[in-house]
Order: C-alpha cells, then structure tokens, then sequence
C-alpha cells in the first residue's frame, strides 16, 4: 500500500512539473547596484543567459561565478547545467537519458550540487553530483517525492509532495522533523541564520481585495517559529538578498522589502520583447547580478 502511495504521488507531481516544463523559458540577468539596504536595477543591462524555444529554469549560483539551472534538451531530457560568468561557457553537470533533474543548489560543504532526480524506476529523491563529476550519491533514500528544498547545517530541509504538502527536516535518519504542512514551493534559507523560510498557504489574508500568503520561518537550532510578513499577492517565488531584505516578482516587476515590514518596494521592471511575466529567481552580490526566468511568447 506504501509502495501505491508513492506511486501515485510521483505521478501528480511529475505532472506538475511537465505541465510547467511545457512553457518556454529564458534565463536573464540584470545588473544592480546596491547601497545602504537598498537596490534598485540599472536600466539597459538585461542580458540573456539562454535564447531558445525550450525549458532553461530554476536557476541557483553556485559560487561567485557560476549558475547552475535545469535545462530540457530536444528529446526532453532534463539536465543539470552550469553557466560559467567569466568564460560565457555552458556545460554539463548531468547528462542522463534515462532520468531527469530539476532544482539544482550547491551544498553546505561546497563539494556537491545537489538535484531533485527522477529516476527512471520513477522515484523522487535528492541526489549529490560531485562539482569534479565524479559518481552521483543518493541522499535520503526514504524521504520522497522531494520537490523544493534548501540547506543548513549539511542536511536539507524538503518540500515533500503529499495530502497536504510537507516541509521535512532530517536531523537523523530516526528524528525526521514535519516542520509545517500546506505549503509553497520556496524553500529559502535566510542568510547567515539558522532559519529555513517558506510560504504557508494555511495562512492567507485579504487587505484591500488583495490576498496574499504567510510567510514562514522555523529556527532550526532553536526549533520556534517566526512570521517574516506576506508575499507580494499569491506569487509563490521569492529569495532572500541579505539577512534583512526579501525579493520577490509580480508581472514582469520586483519587488523589495524587510522583513520586519509589511511594504513591498518596487525596484523596476523587466520589458523584454516577446517576454512576461517573471518567476525564479536567483542574487550574486559579488557579481551584483539578480537572475529571472521570464516565459517566451514566441
């Protein structure tokens, strides 16, 4: 009965992911400056990243100057690749006929990227790909259908797809901690804390005719709870720039606030031709780069 259970899970969400996955996306960087708190986009510096009919998401920097998304080939296989900022050069991490990978984040310890990996037995777990491409490890073998996750302290908190959706944090293989279920897909952990940020779709309040969801955050060394305000309507996307300001999109428009106030400040617009409405998100302050993936209308 578990073994159906599992089954039928990962069906729904491979659903939900090949239903996305059919949108054509690009990856887009723009140039920022940033002082004193705030940041504000510098008009004219929008550069594609990738430029074709196709699937190019959710990308995530892995160090100073390389990106890493997940990227459908022409058969509709899902890699890992990583754009490297210096060079203009893409390779691949992960290049796999019979299994795909999605979210990609580097590790605590900074010698794996770790990937949502759809085996081909039809599995959904968290895998670690070497950065020297050595053979791939799988995580946690009994924590699954993972979608979204992030990490602290080398162990992963993960959204786990189920009737709610959960949020999972393994302190050991036998202390598996349910930290809140019902809710979003981002999974953030807020810089240089032990907190794992999150959006709970329990909590939605109407101000004005606009609702919008709670967003979370659970101290994972404390074990408390906090509130750390509202989304920008119901856009389920948003990151952490520093420990005190959170970026999220609406349209083709970002948004900045703290995370002790309840404004959302707008720091500009995206006006790309043949393109709207902005999704993930990734920030490099070294490079002073936000990263959006905007939807393709040819």
């Amino acid at each position: 009965m578990l073994q159906k259970t599992y089954t039928l899970l990962f069906f729904i969400l491979l659903f939900n992911l090949k239903s996305f996955a059919q949108n054509s996306t690009d990856i887009i960087a723009i140039d920022v400056k940033k002082s004193f708190g705030k940041i504000e986009l510098i008009p004219g510096t929008e550069t594609k990243i990738t430029d074709r009919k196709g699937y190019d998401n959710q990308p995530n920097f892995i160090n100073d100057k390389q990106l890493a998304f997940s990227s459908a080939d022409e058969k509709g296989n899902f890699d890992i690749i990583i754009y490297n900022f210096e060079t203009g050069k893409f390779t691949n991490l992960t290049k796999t006929p019979n299994q795909n990978e999605y979210s990609p984040r580097i590790t605590d310890c900074g010698l794996y990227v770790s990937a949502v990996t759809v085996e081909e037995g039809g599995l959904q777990r968290l895998w670690l790909y070497p950065t020297n491409f050595g053979e791939p490890e799988l995580l946690y073998d009994d924590i699954l259908p993972v979608g979204y996750y992030d990490w602290f302290d080398n162990k992963a908190a993960m959204f786990v797809l189920g009737q709610p959706n959960s949020l999972v944090y393994p302190y050991s293989k036998s202390d598996v901690l349910t930290i809140s279920q019902n809710i979003g897909r981002s999974v953030v952990k807020r810089p240089k804390t032990s907190i794992i940020s999150f959006i709970d779709k329990n909590s939605i309040s109407e101000i004005s005719d606009s609702k919008s969801y709670a967003i979370k955050g659970f101290d994972l060394e404390k074990k408390e709870s906090i509130d750390l305000g509202s989304t920008k309507g119901l856009v389920e996307d948003f990151i952490w720039l520093d420990k005190k300001h959170l970026l999220t999109s609406e349209g083709n428009s970002l948004f900045i606030r703290k995370f002790n106030e309840d404004t959302w400040y707008k720091i500009g617009e995206v006006n790309l031709p043949n393109y709207q409405k902005i999704s993930r998100l990734s920030y490099s302050p070294k490079l002073k780069k936000i990263i959006i993936v905007m939807d393709r209308m040819d």
